[in-house]
């Protein structure tokens, strides 16, 4: 992973921690719940994204066929 990825997941990870906190504290609110589950989907996605082998360039095809001009 990269920094920017470790530091996503760890403000990721925070924000669960403080969603629950407040929870506890003071009651559910939805909004907050709904903005964690959002960050957690946008951290599995950057993550999955930064871990995927990116594609190399296109060479021509070889063996026979017609030239291009």
């Amino acid at each position: 992973m990269s920094g920017g990825t470790k530091t996503m997941a760890v403000l990721t990870c925070a924000a669960v921690v403080l969603t629950t906190a407040y929870t506890v504290a003071l009651g559910s609110s939805g909004w907050l719940w709904f903005g964690s589950v959002v960050l957690c989907v946008a951290t599995i996605g950057l993550a999955a994204s930064d871990n995927a082998t990116p594609a190399g360039p296109r060479r021509p095809p070889t063996g026979p066929g017609p030239a291009n001009p």
